[in-house]
């Protein structure tokens, strides 16, 4: 006789996403596995005098999303911190900026997250001029959205200025203007980064924010912090609400290896939480800081105008193309080395040249198919870096929310020019070519269906897929770049139980899928959120 099950969801609009996808109305749940996809009535079989039953009244039902490129620690701060996203101006950052510091005077620093200049119609940073008037007396810092630029003010800076790479600090008349980039934002990263205690308050938060947007997984890029000690911390007791597969920054390969740890490329235990992932690094910077390495100049922040008032994205033969973050003979013994180690490599490339000379040191490997190495953001590839892709398996890690800067006028235009913003983001071309493509947010926002709502609706064909497509890249995309497909990204027989359930469905509101809310959210058929 068949045992009963834990939990059943009945009446629903239940989507599998397997290949073809295929829609139920019910699923039964035992010991946080899946045991049966059907129809109510058949589903009703199992259900005992300890089952308990979610009527779900007609809502969709699918996979948990799982984000493939998250920074968690940096989403808590947001929370417990300045939250400078919804800025919408120098002044209103500030004013934020200074709200916290009043409402948290204790406090040695004041910090904000989110920051992004290209939307406040100026494309200036904030400088230590700005920052000064928060605070003169308590050091200020402000990470922009991207985290490749750190702006202080000037007790900040003059504290943190010898440790800083002075090629990395912005200089106006030959002094700092307190704006830092790459090498330079990662010493003020790790000047801020919370301690252990603080920790447990900012990845909780983080958690919790995650599970109220559907998210089950997170792989999350993790350096210099306490993060994966509190991670298991909360683990073990029963508080951590999703699971998290943590990208190690290079930094750690070589302590990763001594103590014998490898990517967890076997699924772990069936409801393992906290899992070890890819070795993370960089090739390049970033477009909004103008640091992605690209093959031909940036048009300035200004634009580079036309004869009919476009930024033509030509540029300057001599202008400025990006820097590496790590040099490509660097990035090729990285990838040896943590190759041979048995780890995933996850790297992030954004402009044409990075991808270029990541793909080129990951295809080196013996088995990147195998390995499934991934290159993050991949913004600018061509159709050449798309086949290779391809044929050696390399995962596409991409970010669909990151088109919120494709509109007309936008961060892409101002940077790169218009025809450079219509080949940024080309998810349709990288379906086409067959390369395995993983959704994530890097957490700007962390809110998949922001991100699949600009898949679904991005403004040139090659960037452009299906409601289908897109929900897959954000679930069983996400679950193969992570070893996990076997037991995650699908809702059949055999998969845990991560799932989310919507108040609408994005198939029958294409042009709002980023309006729809999560009513709720199951780990392990558990469930962790609930808004009905």
């Amino acid at each position: 006789m068949t045992a009963a099950a834990d939990l059943l969801l009945t009446n629903a609009e239940l989507h599998t996403l397997t290949e073809p996808d295929r829609t139920h109305e019910a699923v039964a749940i035992r010991d946080g596995e899946i045991v049966r996809v059907g129809d109510t009535y058949e589903i009703a079989f199992l259900e005992g005098v300890e089952t308990d039953r979610i009527d779900c009244e007609g809502r969709v039902v699918l996979p948990g999303f799982i984000d493939a490129h998250t920074h968690l620690e940096q989403l808590g701060q947001h929370l417990v911190h300045a939250d400078l996203s919804a800025a919408e101006s120098r002044a209103e950052s500030l004013d934020l900026l200074a709200e916290q510091a009043a409402s948290d005077p204790d406090r040695e620093w004041v910090l904000g997250f989110g920051y992004d200049e290209s939307e406040w119609g100026e494309s200036r940073t904030l400088t230590h001029n700005d920052l000064d008037r928060v605070s003169e007396e308590r050091p200020v810092v402000a990470m922009r959205v991207d985290l490749h630029t750190a702006s202080l003010n000037s007790i900040a800076l003059e504290r943190l200025r010898d440790e800083m790479p002075a090629a990395d600090l912005r200089t106006a008349d030959g002094e700092p203007t307190g704006v830092a980039v790459e090498d330079a934002a990662e010493v003020v990263r790790r000047e801020i980064t919370a301690d252990r205690s603080e920790m447990r308050e900012v990845l909780a938060a983080a958690a919790g924010h995650a599970v109220a947007l559907g998210v089950t997984g997170v792989h999350d890029k993790v350096r210099g912090s306490m993060a994966p000690r509190v991670y298991r911390e909360l683990a073990a007791a029963g508080d951590l609400p999703l699971r998290v597969r943590i990208d190690y920054w290079s930094d750690h390969l070589e302590a990763l290896a001594e103590v014998g740890l490898a990517t967890d490329a076997e699924g772990g235990t069936a409801d393992a939480r906290v899992q070890t992932g890819a070795i993370k690094s960089f090739s390049d910077g970033s477009i909004g800081s103008e640091t992605a390495k690209l093959s031909a100049p940036y048009v300035g922040a200004d634009g580079e105008d036309d004869s009919d008032g476009t930024a033509t994205g030509d540029g300057d033969a001599d202008g400025n193309r990006g820097q590496w973050v790590v040099d490509p003979e660097a990035l090729a013994s990285l990838v040896d080395r943590a190759d041979g180690n048995d780890f995933q490599l996850s790297v992030h490339a954004i402009g044409d040249e990075a991808i270029e000379e990541t793909l080129s040191a990951l295809a080196e490997t013996d088995d990147p198919a195998g390995s499934r190495h991934r290159i993050e953001h991949a913004e600018l590839a061509t159709d050449d870096q798309f086949e290779r892709m391809a044929e050696t398996g390399i995962v596409a890690s991409m970010q669909p929310n990151f088109h919120r800067w494709a509109q007309e006028g936008g961060l892409y235009d101002q940077r790169l020019g218009v025809e450079r913003r219509k080949r940024t983001n080309r998810f349709r071309r990288a379906l086409d070519y067959d390369v395995p493509l993983a959704f994530g947010s890097d957490c700007m926002p962390l809110d998949p269906l922001l991100g699949i709502h600009h898949a679904v609706n991005a403004p040139v064909d090659a960037q452009r897929l299906s409601v289908t497509e897109a929900l897959r890249a954000y679930t069983r995309g996400a679950a193969y770049a992570g070893f996990d497909e076997d037991r995650l990204g699908t809702v059949e027989a055999g998969k845990r139980a991560d799932l989310v359930v919507l108040e609408a469905s994005p198939w029958n509101q294409t042009d709002q899928i980023d309006a729809i809310d999560v009513a709720l959210t199951l780990v392990d058929g558990d469930v962790v959120y609930d808004d009905r």
